[in-house]
């Protein structure tokens, strides 16, 4: 099985068309996805409508549990849970921050204030994750992301060591944006890659990807 909550189209600067990318990931053995394009306010009703439009056609004929979502990004710490909130207002399925990756300057105190909304489902490439950001993941049971994109994933194996230690659920996604998309093999490879272990895997690739979907499906209102 292979899932996938963040993957990113030509609505931003993804390189394929949000059907095309469905297409491809299908071929790829895809089980479940979302395609959460980079977005401030302004772009949230627009890419959450057309999402939903090519990820139900893809759902009605394609064997991939396919979603909109958003990756929001940039935006001010402050004001994330209420971005958040508009996010999911607008329909989006899931709602990732972008976390502080230490490949881009993301504003200091977006890991905690992501992590303290109850409207946030994932934090990507958290960067230089603190044990306090990580009790908070556990606590509020909002999913760590190990990620497949080299230049955020030079601090996965600080980021699982520390997430492990605190029990927050793990999960393994691409970052796609340029057709680098996961394989059961490169997942495996990443979170393996990242210090856990080979009795880890099931719950990083399988279980916990999964339980998140199941929370998200009996949520969402429209899906």
């Amino acid at each position: 099985m292979v899932f996938d909550f963040h993957t990113h189209s030509t609505l931003s600067d993804g390189q394929l068309s949000p059907i095309e990318l469905v297409r491809r990931a299908v071929v790829h053995g895809y089980t479940a996805m979302a395609i959460t394009d980079h977005a401030g306010v302004g772009s949230l009703t627009r890419f959450a409508d057309e999402l939903a439009r090519d990820c139900a056609l893809a759902r009605e004929y394609w064997p991939v549990e396919c979603y909109a979502g958003v990756e929001l990004t940039h935006v001010p710490a402050a004001a994330i849970d209420r971005c958040a909130r508009m996010a999911k207002e607008a329909g989006a399925f899931i709602v990732i921050i972008h976390g502080e990756t230490v490949a881009e300057p993301v504003e200091p105190g977006t890991n905690l204030a992501a992590l303290s909304s109850a409207y946030v489902d994932v934090l990507a490439h958290p960067g230089l994750l603190t044990e306090e950001e990580a009790a908070l993941a556990a606590r509020n049971e909002i999913c760590i992301e190990l990620s497949g994109r080299i230049r955020h994933s030079i601090t996965n194996g600080h980021v699982a060591r520390l997430a492990k230690k605190a029990g927050a659920r793990l999960i393994v996604n691409s970052d796609q944006h340029d057709l680098d998309f996961l394989t059961e093999e490169r997942a495996r490879t990443i979170a393996l890659g990242a210090g856990l272990e080979a009795r880890d895997l099931e719950a990083v690739l399988a279980t916990n990807p999964a339980q998140l979907l199941a929370k998200l499906k009996a949520a969402y209102r429209g899906i």
